[in-house]
């Protein structure tokens, strides 16, 4: 069983609270996610102050429009040298492959890494009744399968899915495919409830179904003690590693 790492989401708007929180963090989680809300309100110059604490860079900024306005989007937070950037694979394959060629491309210009583009499945606040009102037939996990199979073929490097999805997307898309998954909650103690997240799992069921990252944010973040929660979530997952190898042994 592959290494799994453990991002932390710093959704909040206030620069020096999540500041501190990434330098605090940093020892404890493979990297901060940057969400929408902190991008509006301190812009490249607030992701770079981020950026500062050394750990692997997650800009979770949705994009969805036309084709040419993500791949200028895309283009523009290139120079931020995020690991992973989101867009929402609903914009389909033509405004994916938009967004991939022009990671790539100005990538390639400033000679740095491109970041790892992910399809935004079905966000995990949606359940299926909302989805049906929605207009979108069938369960939230035909609809994830539906929407990763289009960012498959657009050539992302892979999707942000719920702890629901992973496993039968690690089997349809192969090893390589990076399955990112919010809506994590330890398995017991502070920040075990759901909140509004509607599609939940521990860190270590997800771990073991197949994901490549884990995003946490509240369990952590509002924790009494976020480093020693950190930790404890870094455990779980050291956990489930090992238990994962002696069932192969076994």
């Amino acid at each position: 069983m592959p290494n799994v790492a453990l991002y932390c989401a710093l959704d909040a708007r206030d620069r020096p609270t999540v500041e501190r929180l990434a330098h605090l963090l940093a020892p404890a989680v493979g990297g901060l996610k940057l969400g929408l809300e902190y991008f509006c309100a301190h812009g490249p110059e607030g992701v770079s102050a981020v950026r500062a604490a050394g750990r692997s860079l997650f800009l979770d900024l949705k994009l969805h429009d036309i084709p040419n306005t993500v791949a200028g989007a895309v283009r523009s937070v290139v120079a931020l040298e995020p690991h992973y950037l989101t867009i929402h694979a609903a914009g389909g394959v033509a405004m994916m492959q938009a967004a991939r060629e022009a990671a790539a491309e100005e990538a390639a210009r400033r000679g740095v890494a491109p970041p790892n583009l992910l399809g935004v499945t079905v966000l995990t606040s949606l359940d299926a009744a909302t989805l049906a009102r929605q207009g979108v037939a069938g369960s939230a996990h035909d609809q994830v399968l539906r929407l990763a199979g289009l960012a498959h073929e657009a050539g992302l490097a892979g999707v942000i899915a719920s702890p629901h999805e992973v496993a039968t997307l690690r089997a349809a898309h192969g090893p390589d495919f990076h399955i990112v998954v919010p809506g994590i909650r330890p398995a017991s103690g502070a920040g075990s409830g759901k909140g509004d997240q509607a599609r939940v799992a521990t860190p270590a069921d997800a771990a073991r179904a197949g994901a490549t990252a884990l995003v946490v944010g509240r369990p952590i973040t509002q924790a009494p003690d976020p480093l020693a929660a950190a930790r404890a979530i870094g455990d779980e997952i050291a956990a489930s590693r090992v238990s994962a190898r002696e069932i192969e042994e076994s």
